[in-house]
């Protein structure tokens, strides 16, 4: 997911999909503890496209209260 495509989607949809991504990077470091991945980069990848979502959900929640 690029930038773009976060700023575009409904805030309701963002807060769903970080849900979902959030619970993905959770599976992904305890698989990761038991057995080492294919690619470990993808954690960090991950963590940080969450990282962009809840800025972008935060910026949206500045923006609403002014």
């Amino acid at each position: 997911m690029k930038k773009v495509e976060i700023k575009e989607m409904a805030t309701k949809d963002l807060a769903d999909r970080l849900a979902q991504m959030e619970k993905e990077y959770r599976q992904l470091t305890a698989n990761h503890a038991v057995s080492p991945l294919d690619n470990p980069a993808k954690i960090t990848a991950d963590r940080r496209m969450i990282a962009r979502v809840k800025t972008e959900l935060r910026a949206r929640e500045l923006g609403q209260n002014k």
